[in-house]
């Protein structure tokens, strides 16, 4: 029993599922957390809050699918004086 790639992992989610993927950049490594976009021979794209991400499978460290975002709470009632 072999554990699976991130890239096989990612692929298995398909597009329109939410994920992490930790992949390298200069200096060190980063992740993107979004909906993945597209999927090809190339690489990766999420949609993430900062726009969309490609990232090359050949940077790619770890990646898995993840749980939908927990909705946003309503905003707090500012609290009368005392």
């Amino acid at each position: 029993m072999t554990t699976p790639s991130p890239e096989e992992r990612l692929r298995a989610a398909g597009t329109g599922q939410r994920a992490v993927v930790r992949y390298r950049i200069d200096g060190g490594l980063t992740d993107a957390l979004g909906t993945i976009t597209a999927l090809d021979t190339e690489g990766c794209t999420l949609e993430t809050r900062n726009g969309p991400v490609t990232i090359q499978w050949s940077l790619v460290t770890a990646g898995k699918p993840v749980p939908p975002a927990p909705e946003r709470r309503r905003p707090r009632r500012p609290q009368p004086p005392a």
